[in-house]
């Protein structure tokens, strides 16, 4: 069974064809770059995305010669746009996940619904997640068709179906966690009460045919980029936890069956529903993570990610970083915050900012591990990691010393791919497991702690301190 496996992210749109015995036998990608405009603004052109989509899918299926069997899916999970469901034309500008002017959207309903939101659907009110901006975009930009994520638009365009999978849905706001339904009541608080909604579809079903790639495919197994990494990387059982480190990093533990809420301020998704069955996880964000070496580029400090690990020093040399360039995510929810640079003096050079930015990534991954390991009540033990910055020796030394636990590097950059292709497997074979559809692996690198318990304390303690330094200047 050869499965179109697309991965269509922030920054790129990777496709691969995956077969059980070949192994991966096609890669193409191409890129997709989103727009700062700011004042909190990201948007992406949706007509970008899906050529990107249309044209890596094709050139994958080209190169590996064959028809294939299914087309699966991953998509940027809180990315929206408003479209017309005749056409398929859009009607706005893609608002990508990291747009904050939604937080007009969010600000006036905290306090009075604030607790029900987290307590039905598992999230903070928070402009990251897709009702706001679908709120945002119908306020401020379009109120002709239909407004919803990424996926539904990308999805309708290759079969003319009009659907979401269960762990998109329950990054919205308005799912009702535990039923695994759109929440009327939630709607209303949004305004979004009255919109067309795609009907919820699990993880592992077939939602029509495609042409796009060649020959007539089924198209089935859909879900958000983090946990389609999760599945790849074999993260099944509660407890299990893995981090990718992409435009932003994201820290996922599987909480199994039970929809666990956070008391600490992260955040409870779907991770899959399949074979019948829905798996959850507590998450933890950082809004930048290769934003952050982007920018250092961007100013010139470093030419690119692979300067990293030969220009950082040994030591920080007390220079702080707060990634906070997009906003703060779990567990302070604060939008409106900013990147700091901390502890500069006249001797601070390049190599000591390229450290500082490096271990600040880290010590927010580090951070939401620990929040993470408080909700289950018990610590992460290991952690798992792909992405393209786990190609930094020094982040991930970084990362194990701060976390104290050992790192697993994931042996390919396709993590996300690899998952979803798992689920378009399931989607065609019923007698498969979900644990049977994932390919076998062995870290390429693993990363044991080589500071003392104390010392990543004491280094996560200044971090700390330097985080509040930053909110409480208002995030300047």
């Amino acid at each position: 069974m050869r499965v179109l496996a697309i991965d269509q992210g922030t920054s790129g749109t990777k496709a691969l064809v995956v077969d059980p015995e070949e192994g991966v036998v096609a890669i193409a990608e191409e890129e997709v770059r989103p727009a700062y405009l700011g004042g909190g603004a990201v948007e992406q052109d949706p007509e970008a995305l899906l050529a990107s989509v249309l044209e890596a899918g094709r050139r994958a299926v080209a190169e590996a010669g064959g028809a294939i069997d299914v087309v699966a899916l991953a998509n940027q999970g809180e990315t929206v746009l408003a479209w017309d469901p005749d056409t398929g034309a859009p009607h706005s500008q893609a608002i990508v996940w990291q747009d904050s002017r939604a937080e007009e959207i969010c600000a006036p309903l905290r306090e009075e619904h604030g607790e029900e939101v987290a307590r039905r659907s598992g999230l903070v009110l928070d402009p990251y997640f897709s009702a706001p901006k679908l709120a945002w975009v119908r306020r401020h930009l379009s109120r002709e068709g239909v407004v919803t994520t990424t996926d539904s638009w990308l999805i309708h365009k290759l079969t003319g179906a009009f659907v979401t999978d269960v762990a998109t849905a329950s990054r919205s706001l308005v799912l009702d966690l535990d039923e695994g339904v759109w929440d009327e009541h939630l709607l209303a608080v949004f305004g979004l009460d009255d919109e067309p909604l795609p009907r919820i579809v699990a993880c592992d079903e077939v939602v029509g045919e495609t042409e796009s790639f060649g020959a007539p495919a089924p198209v089935g197994g859909l879900i958000v980029d983090q946990p389609a990494a999760l599945i790849a990387e074999g993260c099944l059982e509660a407890g299990s936890a893995k981090c990718t480190y992409g435009t932003g990093a994201f820290l996922l533990g599987n909480t199994g069956t039970d929809a666990v809420r956070s008391e600490v301020g992260l955040t409870t998704s779907v991770g899959w529903r399949a074979r019948g069955e829905t798996r959850y996880y507590l998450d933890g964000q950082v809004y930048t993570a290769a934003s952050a070496v982007r920018w250092l580029t961007d100013l010139g400090v470093i030419s690119g990610p692979a300067d990293l690990d030969r220009l950082a020093a040994d030591d920080s040399a007390g220079a702080l970083f707060v990634p906070g360039l997009a906003g703060l995510a779990a567990p302070w929810w604060r939008p409106d915050a900013t990147g700091a640079l901390l502890g500069l003096t006249l001797s601070t050079e390049a190599p000591q900012l390229v450290r500082a930015v490096l271990e600040g990534i880290a010590a927010q991954i580090a951070d939401l591990a620990h929040t993470i390991a408080d909700d289950l009540g018990r610590p992460i033990e290991r952690l798992r990691v792909d992405g393209g910055l786990t190609q930094s020796r020094v982040l991930m030394q970084a990362q194990a010393d701060l976390l104290q636990a050992p790192v697993d590097v994931y042996p390919s950059p396709h993590a996300t791919a690899l998952g979803v292709a798992a689920l378009g497997r399931l989607a065609l074979d019923d007698g498969l497991t979900l644990a049977g559809a994932i390919d076998e692996w062995t870290p390429s690198q693993t990363y044991e702690p080589q500071r003392s318990a104390e010392q990543a304390a004491a280094l996560l303690g200044e971090w700390r301190e330097g985080v509040e330094m930053t909110l409480g200047q208002g995030g300047a």
